[in-house]
């Protein structure tokens, strides 16, 4: 029984490795691909640029309404269970795979449309931006929640959980606002 919980062990590392080596061969093929688009077309940049701004923003915002969900799931599992450890794999998963790369692509390509296009002018950007780092905060709050609950260290409840899991949507609903009504 010892071999096949190790075994299973190693398929989980292996597939975790995997899946890693995956999202970073995305990366770089995004990276390049922008990198060629950017020096090979430039007059058609922008278009792609916000394309890809908005896709990594709705994955961005994805990961982060759906990790706290996970937390309120994972406070009421038994530390060591099974169903804590999957929690985990999934929480960790999600942050390296999905949050921090959307994350980043999100800023490399705002700031770069915000200095293209703005000129980083306009009160309605600059409180964009302030949102932005907010929301950044929050994402920083959340990764050191995965370390917590990776340690069975966690102690909040499932409530905090919930009313954490609704400041993601607020801060987008004033970032939409401020992108598209531009109020000042």
């Amino acid at each position: 029984m010892a071999q096949s919980n190790n075994t299973k062990d190693t398929g989980n590392t292996n597939s975790t490795g995997q899946a890693m080596m995956r999202m970073v061969i995305s990366i770089v093929v995004l990276i390049v691909a922008t990198a060629l688009l950017f020096f090979i077309a430039p007059d058609s940049f922008y278009p792609w640029a916000k394309a890809i701004h908005i896709l990594a923003v709705i994955s961005w915002m994805a990961g982060m309404l759906y990790l706290p969900r996970l937390f309120v799931y994972h406070v009421d599992a038994e530390k060591g269970s099974v169903q804590s450890e999957t929690f985990k794999v999934m929480e960790r998963r999600l942050l390296r795979g999905i949050i921090n790369p959307a994350m980043i692509v999100t800023w490399v390509f705002g700031l770069w449309l915000a200095w293209k296009i703005f000129g980083f002018h306009g009160g309605w950007l600059h409180a964009k931006i302030g949102l932005v780092l907010l929301l950044s905060a929050v994402h920083g709050y959340l990764a050191g929640a995965v370390r917590k609950f990776a340690e069975d260290r966690n102690e909040k409840p499932a409530k905090h959980w919930r009313i954490v899991n609704e400041i993601p949507t607020l801060l987008m609903i004033a970032i939409v606002i401020l992108v598209v009504v531009k109020p000042f």
